[in-house]
């Protein structure tokens, strides 16, 4: 059932931003440093435990996996938003840094593609 994977993404955050709340105060820090982070990979190790230790029904491991796959993508979106956000605020400088970082990572891609042709053409 789909309600388990909601259930089980709901805890994951929740320990997550709390984790990330201390360690901010324990650095000295008035933020969630890792917050997010911490709740992605606690549901990637329970998500996975649950196939090893727990005998669920199909329909509750499709609904784990669903929301498993889904926290993912939204967070990095909404990571993405904030970077973005903080860079445009602090000036010339961070947005530079992020247009060359993307246009690096474009011309790396022919570069790593011919690797992967390479190993194609060697069967």
């Amino acid at each position: 059932m789909v309600i388990y994977g909601v259930a089980l993404l709901s805890f994951c955050m929740l320990v997550g931003v709390f984790a990330g709340d201390i360690l901010g105060d324990l650095i000295g820090v008035q933020a969630n440093v890792g917050g997010v982070g911490i709740a992605m990979l606690l549901l990637i190790i329970l998500s996975n435990l649950s196939h090893s230790k727990f005998s669920l029904g199909d329909p509750t491991e499709k609904g784990i996996g669903f929301w498993s796959a889904m926290y993912i993508p939204i967070v990095v979106a909404m990571a993405a938003k904030q970077n973005v956000i903080a860079a445009v605020s602090s000036g010339w400088m961070a947005i530079v840094a992020g247009v060359a970082a993307v246009v690096v990572s474009f011309a790396m891609i022919p570069v790593l593609s011919r690797f992967g042709a390479d190993d194609q053409h060697d069967s």
